[in-house]
């Protein structure tokens, strides 16, 4: 009694699995018996229950679950109503996120964590480098990629289509449109994501007449020559619409000869006609598109525009949120053998446009 009271107090940190939250939970104290250790440890556990009740839960006590894009384009509000219908229809929620960037993506996948979704159905912008990302989501929540893959990653499915054969039919397109052969010029958002690598490799093995490989990679900086196509060069922008713009007007004044002009990405179409227009070339330069942006579809039935290969965002939303949603609840029979869902591309030209025009507003209810 009346003597000095020392002791010293060590803590680890427990994760509370898919909340994020954090607490500090003492593991050893000396100077403490056993019994006040198991006390304090208990009542430190308690009061971090009280803390923290109710972060990271859901309204309703409803599954949650969340679509992470590559950036923000027309696409990927198809991708968005898609996922919606999904949730309405299996009463749960859904919430859409549409990074600027791959560090964007990185924080808005960090909290999602934090807020506990169930699942998450990622379009993975740098599966290279981010493969690390996608394993901590994936070891805190149900994770599955759509539209672009992460296939080294711990993630269950993967949900789109094979973009390399997508991009073989693109290149199909550009040689009905220029079928004497010519110059053209690739222009896409990045090629960091898997899909932009496979897309363009089709495209170009297609016009150089080469025989089917999905891994081949030519680089970008160099251009491919073929009998009776070249490809001049692909352009990246980052998802900067000005970039891409001026992407376009560069090529125009340093290759005025260019034949077509192909836009990989949603955007890219709509700015290639943008800048031809402006230099009054529209006609005169084919233009071969991807996905089913409006001007892109305006422009093929208007005759500027050859054709597009699309995808259904539509679907990979509906099907990314009803897979996750399975698997929340135990039902891993909707993972194929090769945990790819596959989603097939379609080519659109003018003759099968207004069937494909239809279907597409009906689904966005239009």
């Amino acid at each position: 009694m009346g003597g000095k009271l020392s002791f010293e107090i060590e803590f680890v940190v427990c994760l509370r699995k898919r909340s994020g939250v954090f607490l500090l939970v003492p593991s050893r104290v000396a100077g403490f018996d056993s019994c006040i250790m198991k006390r304090l440890v208990a009542c430190t556990a308690a009061l971090g229950a009280f803390a923290f009740s109710g972060c990271g839960e859901k309204d309703g006590g409803k599954e949650s679950y969340a679509l992470v894009t590559t950036g923000v384009a027309s696409f990927w509000d198809i991708c968005k109503k898609g996922g919606e219908d999904a949730g309405e229809e299996l009463g749960v929620e859904v919430e859409v996120l549409m990074p600027s960037s791959g560090d964007d993506q990185r924080s808005k996948l960090e909290d999602l964590l934090a807020k506990g979704v169930d699942g998450i159905s990622v379009a993975a912008i740098d599966p290279v480098n981010q493969a690390g990302l996608y394993d901590e989501v994936a070891e805190e929540s149900i994770l599955i990629t759509m539209d672009t893959d992460a296939p080294t990653s711990k993630r269950q499915v993967y949900v789109g289509m094979d973009n390399y054969d997508a991009g073989w039919m693109c290149g199909e397109l550009v040689k009905e449109a220029i079928p004497e052969g010519g110059e053209v010029v690739l222009f896409i958002g990045r090629l960091e994501q898997d899909n932009a690598k496979r897309r363009r490799q089709g495209v170009i093995d297609c016009l150089l007449d080469r025989g089917k490989d999905p891994s081949r990679f030519d680089a970008p900086g160099q251009s491919q020559i073929g009998e009776k196509y070249t490809v001049l060069a692909t352009l990246t922008d980052q998802f900067d619409r000005a970039k891409g713009k001026a992407n376009v007007e560069d090529m125009l004044t340093k290759h005025e000869g260019v034949a077509a002009m192909v836009g990989l990405f949603a955007y890219n179409p709509p700015l290639i006609l943008e800048a031809l227009k402006q230099a009054g070339r529209i006609g005169e330069v084919k233009v071969v598109g991807f996905d089913e942006d409006e001007v892109t579809l305006q422009a093929i039935k208007d005759g500027t525009v050859h054709g597009t290969v699309v995808q259904d965002p539509y679907e990979y939303g509906n099907r990314s949120i009803r897979v996750l949603h399975a698997l929340v609840n135990g039902d891993t029979s909707v993972i194929p053998e090769n945990k790819i869902i596959d989603i097939p591309a379609r080519q659109i030209r003018k003759d099968n446009l207004e069937t494909f025009w239809t279907d597409l507003n009906f689904k966005l209810g239009k």
